[in-house]
């Protein structure tokens, strides 16, 4: 299979229903920043495994699930059949959802209480799971207009929820793993440097 179709020459995309939709379209939207934010994972995960913190099985894994929310997204519930919907369900139970909450009640547990809030910062990897994490926030942004015409499952918007919670607290536990301070915000005043 080539890796170029030029179906696409004209302006549109196939959905896994079958139907073609212009490129821009909404649900091209949530898809690409659901693409972005697992490059981005995939980038986190080089950091995380440079330093051995951990992270990086369940950062794999997050990366198989967006897409699996992919291939929910890009089959719109009231346009495809009842074999593609079954097919592309997605975390029907919560236990995905439930299964992010454990992770990071695990890591709140070594984490040092947050008083205040802090910037992007604590190192590589930290950092592009800061990244990943905003990525997340604006994917559960494009994602959510779906749900709300019964397009999208709503246990990906969910789970996009989470997980941006959840690379919240892993940018913090790989700080900490790896023994980089976190940078406090201060509010700035004209004419200073701290």
């Amino acid at each position: 299979m080539k890796i170029y179709t030029k179906t696409g020459d004209k302006g549109t995309s196939a959905l896994f229903s079958g139907e073609r939709r212009p490129k821009n379209d909404e649900v091209f939207e949530a898809l690409g920043t659901t693409d972005e934010l697992t490059s981005h994972l995939g980038l986190a995960r080089e950091y995380c495994d440079e330093q051995n913190n951990g992270l990086s099985e369940k950062l794999e894994k997050i990366q198989c699930l967006l897409q699996d929310i992919g291939s929910n997204i890009a089959t719109p519930r009231g346009h495809s059949n009842d074999a593609r919907k079954a097919r592309t369900t997605f975390d029907e139970d919560g236990g995905l959802v439930a299964e992010l909450e454990k992770w990071i009640d695990d890591m709140d547990e070594t984490l040092p209480p947050l008083k205040n809030f802090i910037l992007p910062s604590g190192g590589r990897a930290a950092s592009s799971l800061h990244i990943a994490r905003s990525v997340c926030r604006r994917a559960e942004r494009r994602v959510h207009p779906l749900i709300d015409k019964d397009d999208a499952d709503s246990t990906t918007g969910k789970y996009l929820n989470r997980l941006s919670d959840f690379l919240f607290n892993a940018a913090r536990y790989a700080a900490q793993k790896e023994g980089k301070e976190e940078v406090i915000y201060k509010k700035q005043k004209a004419g200073s440097n701290q």
